[in-house]
Order: C-alpha cells, then sequence, then structure tokens
C-alpha cells in the first residue's frame, strides 16, 4: 500500500475560517488574544550596554505583580529584558541560560552573545510566534558589547538602542531625540531611566519602579529599584471622623407600633 502526501499549497489559509463558524453556532466563544504591557529598552555606550525595565506586570486590565522583575540572567556577561507573557520570558531566559552554562564549562570559555541570540532565536521560531516573549538581549564579549532585540517569531534586529513592549513608543522618542554616540557610563544609565519613566508615565500596562542592568568587560551590576518616579504617599488623616463633622440640616421623630407575638395584625 503506497501512501501518498500531498504538498500544501502556496497562499493564505483560510481552513480555521470553518471551524470559528461552527465554534459561534455551537456557543462556544471565539479565542482572544492576550493583551499585556511592558517598557524594555537597552542602549550601547562607550564601554558597555545599559538595559532598563519596569517592574509592573498585568493580566489584561489588572496589576498583577508590582515588583515583577523583568532583567532575566543569561550568563555573567549576558543579560536579557523580558516583555509579553512573563512566564515565557522566564522559563525561555532560564533554559537558555542553561544551555550557556554547559557550553562554558565544555569549552572552557567565556559565552559570546552571538550564542545566546542563536539559542534563543531557534527556540522561539520553532514555536512560530506562540510563545509570547519579546526580548532585549544585550551583553559584553570578546568582540565588544551588543545589543540585539528578539521578536516572539524569532526574528533579530541589531541596533544602538532598542525597545520593546507596549511602552516603546514613549520610550523610543527619548533615544531618538537624546541618544548619541560614545556616551559615558552615567549619561547611558540616566537615558535609559528617562525612557523607562516615559514608558511608565504614557502606557497603562507600564508601572511602578525602574530596574537597570549595566554589562561592561569583566564585571555586570543590577540595580533592582533604582528609581521609583511616583512612590507611595502615606495617608495624611485617618477616615475615621469626628461626631459633628457632618452638618445636621433638620431632626424628624416619628412612633412606631410595635407588634408582639401573638397579637392578630389587621389586613383588612
Amino acid at each position: 500500500m503506497v501512501s501518498r502526501v500531498d504538498v500544501p499549497k502556496g497562499g493564505f489559509n483560510f481552513d480555521n475560517y470553518q471551524r470559528n463558524l461552527i465554534l459561534q453556532e455551537k456557543g462556544f466563544s471565539l479565542p482572544k488574544p492576550t493583551k499585556t504591557g511592558t517598557t524594555i529598552v537597552g542602549t550601547k555606550f562607550k564601554n558597555g550596554v545599559v538595559l532598563g525595565a519596569d517592574t509592573r506586570a498585568t493580566g489584561d486590565t489588572t496589576v498583577m505583580d508590582k515588583n515583577c522583575f523583568k532583567i532575566h540572567y543569561l550568563a555573567p556577561n549576558i543579560y536579557g529584558c523580558g516583555a509579553g507573557t512573563a512566564a515565557d520570558t522566564d522559563k525561555i531566559t532560564k533554559m537558555v541560560a542553561s544551555q550557556l552554562e554547559l557550553h562554558r564549562l565544555a569549552t572552557g570559555r567565556e559565552s559570546r552573545v552571538a550564542t545566546a541570540l542563536t539559542a534563543l532565536t531557534q527556540f522561539l521560531f520553532r514555536y512560530q510566534g506562540h510563545l509570547g516573549a519579546a526580548l532585549v538581549l544585550g551583553g559584553v564579549d570578546v568582540d565588544g558589547p551588543h545589543l540585539f532585540s528578539v521578536s516572539p517569531h524569532g526574528s533579530t534586529d541589531k541596533l544602538p538602542y532598542l525597545c520593546q513592549g507596549s511602552g516603546s513608543l514613549a520610550a523610543i522618542s527619548i533615544f531618538e531625540s537624546q541618544w548619541r554616540e560614545n556616551m559615558e557610563r552615567d549619561e547611558a544609565i540616566e537615558l535609559v531611566k528617562e525612557a523607562i519613566k516615559a514608558g511608565i508615565f504614557n502606557d497603562m500596562g507600564s508601572g511602578s519602579s525602574v530596574d537597570v542592568a549595566v554589562i561592561e568587560k569583566g564585571r555586570a551590576e543590577v540595580c533592582r529599584g533604582m528609581e521609583v518616579p511616583y512612590p507611595t504617599i502615606q495617608k495624611v488623616d485617618s477616615y475615621k471622623f469626628k461626631p459633628g463633622t457632618t452638618a445636621i440640616l433638620s431632626e424628624s421623630f416619628r412612633n412606631f407600633v410595635t407588634i408582639t407575638e401573638g397579637d392578630a395584625m389587621d389586613i383588612s
């Protein structure tokens, strides 16, 4: 018996259109996309890379976590900021970090940013965008500082400054107007902080505080809560009001008949 495999034709595929109609006829709701919110950025400076992220994790319109850590460790000289689904970015970066650790043990050499980039892109492309992980990857290796963006489908881009997430439009405006080549370390940190704050102030999915990672040759520093754009204001007074705070305009008293148990009520 010879089995025959039909070669798929080119062009668009509308097979799911009939499936969606059947789901609606049976009373099922159609799958809906999940709205996420984040602002992550990265920039190169004279001697390294600075990464930044906000700390708000949202589920649609609900703030799930006010102190979510979005700067993920990949290697001692490589870090990545994650946007999209928090669980996907966390697990993917941990898997790649373990692969890089095994590679360092086998070769006895420092991990290269291109190696981490290849591992991430191959893993994400395998799932065709169904893993909601968009990353800003930065690090310093033998070839100098590197900065890449990785989309959920596995495509990449290499630029001197990058923004991802729902607050990226506000953040990129800061870079477009203030970024310059060969910045000093402190200048790059301040620029990243301003970009993250722009995302926090202009995007409802971004908020809380600013996390920053500075990667240079031979060292990496991660600073949690480097800046809180709008700190929590303590209550000045309590909600217990003293008697007489609200003025009484008029008083009225009425006499009500109390019916004790056993008395018959006239309902005629």
